[in-house]
């Protein structure tokens, strides 16, 4: 998960072949088949249920950095561009699919956009990230939970029109929490450039 450069577990911040990384690794390859299964088969449970596994891995890899060390340089920056990318591919397969506006698409993308902005700003201050702060994973956490329940929620059954009302409220939730998170980004970047480089203390870090 992405943990701060100035971590001070003394782990060793340049293995690759470390459990969180594979499990992101699984998470990339996922990608592909979740679309696939959504706008090849329309298979949509088992797009879920590739969807619910992505959610899994993507919380078991923090859980095993923490508890065993295994933090390297390249989980701080694989871990959080395969849940943009995840996100991205299933916003747009579902998009296509007429399952989300394209304005949503927009929202998110957005969001991305604008963080994307702070890189050029932040490598000239010696950072090639920013810390993953808890909110930006917990609005990923939830849209995790709200998209797979909009795609479950395509039909006309009782259960997949609950479905399809609880995924939109964990979906607004989620899009307030993830542009949230990214003022929060944006005021972190700010404070480091400020600083000359030097991360600030922003708190809990996943």
């Amino acid at each position: 998960m992405g943990i701060a450069d100035d971590d001070p577990s003394g782990v060793d911040t340049d293995r690759i072949w470390t459990v969180p990384n594979l499990l992101s690794l699984l998470r990339l390859v996922l990608i592909p088949v979740f679309l696939w299964l959504l706008l090849g088969a329309q298979a949509d449970l088992w797009a879920v249920a590739v969807l619910v596994v992505s959610g899994v891995t993507d919380y078991l890899d923090g859980a095993v950095a923490r508890k065993t060390g295994q933090v390297s340089r390249l989980g701080q920056l694989l871990d959080p561009l395969v849940d943009r990318l995840t996100i991205a591919a299933v916003l747009i397969g579902l998009a296509w699919r007429a399952i989300i506006p394209w304005w949503l698409v927009v929202l998110l993308v957005g969001r991305e956009l604008v963080l994307l902005a702070l890189v050029p700003m932040l490598r000239k201050h010696g950072l090639i990230a920013l810390p993953v702060h808890y909110l930006g994973k917990a609005a990923t956490f939830v849209l995790f939970i709200g998209l797979p329940l909009v795609i479950a929620g395509t039909g006309t059954g009782t259960w997949e029109q609950v479905a399809d009302v609880a995924g939109w409220a964990f979906i607004i939730w989620g899009v307030v929490l993830y542009w949230y998170a990214a003022a929060l980004y944006v005021e972190q970047a700010f404070r480091i450039m400020r600083r000359g480089g030097a991360l600030p203390n922003v708190g809990t870090h996943q």
